[in-house]
């Protein structure tokens, strides 16, 4: 029986909701180490202007900074587990929902009845390069629809602040101040590149499952006699 499109989107809402809850911890960690490069990058930096602004004579003097590790992600973990609990793991959560869950509601529907149009037959599955550049197509625009969440997903997790950098105490916080200090098109940074990753993953991802490789694996284990 065929969804309606509501329903679809539906389904896409659930998928989405359930994806976010699993997902949050390793995007919460990854933004930190992430950070970590461009922090003590920025540390070096002004070590090095402020040494350069000392006077000549005291400059031979001055004594190397101490260089620091980047952290691991099991030390972030501990660090935020120790200090913040459980929902340390879960800052941000309001704004991945709000970006996860759209992308899902636009993403099932569209690759759906994208991968449709190669269907000869409704009973007969789509040729591999229908389902390929169905899942491109349909991962790339809902990534680029859902980019504005992601930037501000992006700042709301970032634990770590540079100097003159914003903090922001939620959604709409940081919403307001992205658009009167960056500007709208700050919304879309990174959209273009997103969009260059999430094509090609899901499209893959829609091949593996179309073709059925996962079903074939499945039938190589031994069954269990009844």
């Amino acid at each position: 029986k065929k969804l309606t499109l509501l329903r679809e989107m539906l389904a896409g809402c659930g998928a989405g909701t359930c994806q976010v809850i699993v997902t949050t911890p390793m995007e919460m960690l990854k933004i930190q180490l992430q950070d970590a490069g461009r922090i003590e990058a920025q540390k070096k930096l002004m070590a090095a202007q402020a040494q350069l602004s000392s006077s000549p004579a005291a400059a031979p003097a001055a004594a190397e900074p101490a260089v620091e590790r980047r952290p691991t992600a099991t030390q972030i973990t501990r660090e935020l587990l120790r200090s913040k609990g459980i929902a340390g793991l879960y800052k941000g959560l309001g704004a991945t929902l709000l970006r996860d869950v759209p992308f899902s509601i636009v993403y099932f529907p569209l690759f759906a009845n994208l991968n449709k149009l190669g269907q000869k037959d409704p009973s007969v599955k789509a040729p591999f390069y229908v389902s390929f550049l169905s899942g491109c197509v349909a991962g790339s625009t809902a990534a680029v629809a859902v980019n504005p969440c992601d930037v501000i997903k992006t700042r709301l997790q970032s634990l770590q602040r540079g100097v003159n950098e914003d903090t922001y105490s939620g959604i709409l916080d940081c919403t307001k101040k992205i658009w009167q200090r960056e500007g709208p098109t700050a919304f879309f940074k990174g959209a273009y590149c997103r969009a260059l990753v999430i094509a090609p993953l899901f499209g893959i991802a829609q091949v593996v499952y179309f073709v059925g490789i996962a079903e074939f694996l499945l039938d190589l284990l031994p069954k269990r006699r009844a």
